[in-house]
């Protein structure tokens, strides 16, 4: 079907409500939108959907959202059976425009086709579903979210039994079972009312965050540290508009944590993100109220979450007394230094300890975990990657099965424990706050517990560059620019020899497929490039590594200078 029958289909049509034909017919003179809309399906991806929010097939929306949950539906029909719609689905949503909307839309769509459906009263983080979905013993999660993209977005991911995002094969039959569906008129829905009376949509109470929070706590590993100087660390937490308020907040005090300030200003649930431009604690802008009120006492540091509380900033003041954001890499390093040297003080490091990171992710963490004989192993980019190296070492039953300590990635991501299967804004922030009250301890910041490890293990630094490219022609740009460092021929970058060109298209070190390319050069530096999966973006990630800080700096700008020549010649 053209773009153009699908969007009269979609005006026309009974099934459709009323202000979905007032926003189409808003756009009948604009035949460039139409088709933005209507010229493909929004894709179910291995992730799930991610899409602006707004009528159309290529759209988030009430109907694509509804699609989306026939095939998981489907899917659950035909591989799970009346067991798999007895475990039924849990589902969560965040803050952001739509996503309780979309939340009873998943809830109502499984219902109509028998698949009980578990959902909470109002916003949850992340990872209290992938929490849950153990928790309950359900057969699958879902969450209505779009992370910390701009609020026009909205998104979909799916979970798997296990707790993680669905592992590639089960995301491929989802995919086939969602594609199969071209009428979105055929698509069944229910009263929310009548399936909340015949137990067929469960309204859960407050056991699942008790016990959530409980579990974050398990990880706590210096309680002592924590009793000493909780009171005196002094914290400003900001949930930037998201899910992430109350669980990070009643965790803190919870363990001891007396001295935490929250920034008023972001403190609610807020769909406009009417702070910031992005949602995002990668953006050292999102921190500049929080900033603002640490200069006025003094603060130690401030944490920030996304929106659904998966990810987390840090800000620390640095050797000039400034506030400085702390990068991913900087906090993920941090985090297994004080992980690993706690737990081995407290002869409590595991047999056979492993750290799990990403193929894009610093180097630094994996050279200070084989410091302690923990093994440290990459996977492809998106937490669902690390989620199954957990159920993989739990599932080997021989004598050198691996223990997971930790995992973590660039952006923002870490899990301490085994409780959730993707990345946890909640145990991190508790784990960071008790890492610099340890700092503290010694009378030393968060921030000179950085350059300690640096002294100690060598200077690394990272650093990436987004190209953003919307629309359909963004997407054609962006598989050129990948079929050209693919297939050229690069000797060198920044006069530096490239050693070898890992293509992941070609399943690299027996991990799945993949659209990344990574340069190794023969100074220790690297360059990946990878589409992103979620955004119309084309991503380049930088590392470098020396014994002294100046040398880094410099060999990183050459890096990205020349990278940048050779994307501009495209």
């Amino acid at each position: 079907m053209s773009y153009k029958a699908a969007y009269e289909a979609w005006l026309n049509s009974p099934y459709f409500d009323e202000d979905t034909k007032v926003e189409l017919l808003g756009i009948k003179n604009d035949d460039k939108e139409i088709q933005e809309r209507f010229y493909k399906n929004l894709e179910f991806g291995t992730g799930g959907l991610r899409g602006i929010i707004g009528a159309g097939t290529n759209r988030i929306n009430i109907y694509t959202v509804r699609r989306a949950t026939l095939g998981v539906a489907n899917y659950i029909i035909n591989n799970m059976g009346q067991n798999g719609r007895d475990k039924g689905v849990v589902i969560a949503h965040d803050s952001r425009y739509m996503s309780r909307e979309f939340c009873i839309e998943v809830s109502k769509t499984l219902a109509v086709y028998g698949i009980k459906a578990y959902i909470f009263d109002d916003l949850r983080t992340t990872p209290i579903l992938s929490f849950a979905l153990r928790y309950l013993n359900c057969a699958m999660g879902i969450v209505i979210t779009a992370s910390h993209n701009p609020k026009e977005y909205n998104g979909y991911k799916v979970y798997g039994p296990d707790g993680g995002q669905v592992c590639i094969d089960m995301a491929n039959s989802i995919i086939d079972e969602v594609n199969k569906i071209d009428d979105y008129s055929t698509i069944k829905t229910i009263d929310f009312d009548e399936a909340v009376k015949n137990n067929l949509i469960v309204n859960l109470d407050s056991k699942v965050d008790i016990a959530f929070k409980e579990a974050v706590k398990s990880q706590i590993l210096r309680q002592d540290i924590i009793d000493e100087y909780g009171k005196d660390l002094k914290v400003i937490f900001t949930p930037i508009h998201g899910t992430g308020n109350i669980p990070v907040r009643e965790v803190l005090k919870e363990a001891g944590f007396k001295n935490v300030e929250v920034v008023k200003e972001q403190e609610m649930p807020d769909c406009n993100f009417s702070t910031v431009q992005y949602p995002n604690p990668e953006e050292k802008s999102v921190f500049n109220i929080a900033i603002e009120m640490a200069k006025q006492d003094g603060t130690d540091l401030i944490i920030g979450t996304d929106p659904d509380c998966d990810r987390v900033g840090v800000v620390v003041k640095n050797a000039n007394g400034e506030y400085t954001v702390l990068n991913g890499n900087q906090v993920g390093s941090l985090l297994v230094r004080y992980v690993i040297e706690s737990l081995v003080e407290k002869n409590k490091l595991p047999k056979n300890p492993a750290i799990v990171k990403t193929i894009v992710t610093s180097e630094l963490g994996g050279k200070i975990a084989k410091h302690y004989g923990v093994d440290c192993l990459d996977t492809l980019t998106g937490f669902k990657f690390i989620g199954e190296k957990i159920n993989e070492f739990e599932n080997d039953k021989s004598e050198d099965a691996k223990s997971f300590i930790m995992g973590y990635e660039e952006s923002y991501g870490y899990l301490v424990g085994t409780h959730a299967r993707d990345k946890d804004g909640v145990v991190a922030a508790l784990l960071i706050c008790e890492m610099a009250a340890y700092y503290m301890s010694k009378n030393l910041s968060l921030y000179e517990g950085l350059v300690d490890t640096y002294n100690k293990f060598g200077y690394y630094k990272e650093d990436l560059k987004s190209i953003t490219l919307k629309g359909i022609e963004g997407i054609e740009k962006i598989k050129e620019i990948m079929n050209h460092f693919r297939n050229t021929n690069i000797e060198s970058i920044s006069d530096i020899k490239v050693l070898k060109i890992l293509d992941y298209n070609n399943c690299v070190d027996d991990l799945p497929k993949s659209d990344v390319l990574k340069f190794i050069l023969e100074d220790g530096s690297w360059i990946a490039v990878r589409p992103s999966g979620t955004e119309p973006k084309i991503k380049f990630y930088f590392g470098v590594n020396s014994d002294n800080e100046e040398e880094v700096e410099s060999k990183l700008s050459k890096l990205m200078s020349s990278m940048t020549d050779k994307v501009n010649s495209i």
